[in-house]
This record gives C-alpha cells, structure tokens and sequence, in this order.
C-alpha cells in the first residue's frame, strides 16, 4: 500500500538501487566495497571474537550462511533498504564492516553500523570507515539524518560515534537484548547541516 504524502521524498526512489554499489574510499588507504563471497571466510571469522559476539546477536553459523547473507546485501542494495560494505585495507585485506540500514527515502534517515576486526582496533578503522561513508551519504545521496546506536556498555563504540561528529541524543532504557540480557542503549545522531 503506497502512502500519499504532502511532501515529496527526500531522496528519489531509484536513486541507488538503479546503479551499482559505490566503493567508496576513506583516508589513507581503507576502502569501502561490497561484500564479495571470497570475503565468506573473514567474515565468519569476525564472529569468533568474543568483542564482536559481545555486541552483535545475530551470527552467521558457517561459510554457507554468510554466502547468504552477502546475497541478502546485495538485494537490500537493489530494493534500497540497505547498503553493506567491507572496510578493506586497499581494496583486499577485510578489516571491518560498516553498513547503512533502515533506509528512509520520504524523510531522508537511515542508521549506521559497524564492526572492526581485532587486529584492526585502535588505528582508526571504524571512525575513518564511519567518516566516508557519513560523507557520501548525506553529502552525495542526500540524506537528511543518520543515526547509530550501541549498548551503554559499548565504550569503543561511543567514542567512535562521538569522534565521528555524531551526538548523543539520549539513553533508549532497555531497547536490545544481548547475550547477557536486555541494555540500555544510545543513541546518537549526525545531521546534514544544510
């Protein structure tokens, strides 16, 4: 059922799914792609960390599963509900993921997403990864608002957020269940400024 607005949408429909995914680059020498399934088994392998597991409930099981997955992405691309990249170093190396959810044409919103393998932590990985794609979504595509949230016990990830100019807006109390029970959780937010 097609709902009548009294605005035009944001963001025109068609706009992503009628071309490919963009690799997008990031400073120094990261790279945004898309998921290919050679990247099945470094995938996989980021479930195992028990930081990952820590924050991210939903697992794959094995190599099959995750093949699944990156189809599921590449359909979202198509459909224009989601966009999912690996944060690669140079285009090869798999180093984390980052991926746009929940998109909203009509008003302009979507959420963020991410994940940085371990030995990838503390360089910078995810605030770089988060910083490109933030510039092309609401710079080149024109989005409006994106938003991010993690549990309140998630330091890294808040400070990833607040370094990437997305702000606190407040505590959603007991909004995710984890591994070892419901969290509170924040939420943050970045804004095109014009």
């Amino acid at each position: 059922m097609t709902r009548a607005l009294s605005t035009p949408p944001v963001i025109a429909s068609g706009l992503l799914g009628g071309s490919a995914q963009p690799v997008l680059p990031a400073t120094g020498d990261l790279l945004l792609r898309p998921w290919d399934d050679i990247d099945a088994p470094a995938f996989l392998a980021a479930y195992q960390d028990d930081e990952i597991r820590r924050w991210h409930t939903r697992r794959p099981s094995g190599e099959g599963q995750v093949r699944e997955w990156f189809e599921a992405y590449r359909q979202d691309w198509r459909q224009e509900t989601g966009g999912h990249w690996a944060i690669t170093r140079d285009g090869d190396e798999v180093l984390g993921r980052i991926a746009l959810r929940g998109l909203d044409f009509d008003d302009g919103t979507a959420g963020v997403a991410y994940w940085v393998l371990p030995a990838a932590r503390g360089a910078g990985v995810a605030s770089r990864g988060l910083g490109a794609l933030t510039a092309w979504a609401l710079d080149e595509i024109g989005f409006h608002r994106l938003e991010l949230d993690h549990s309140t016990r998630n330091h890294a990830s808040c400070g990833v957020a607040t370094k990437s100019g997305y702000l606190l807006e407040g505590t959603k109390r007991s909004a995710a269940v984890h591994d070892d029970g419901r969290h509170d959780m924040h939420l943050h937010a970045r804004v095109r400024d014009h």
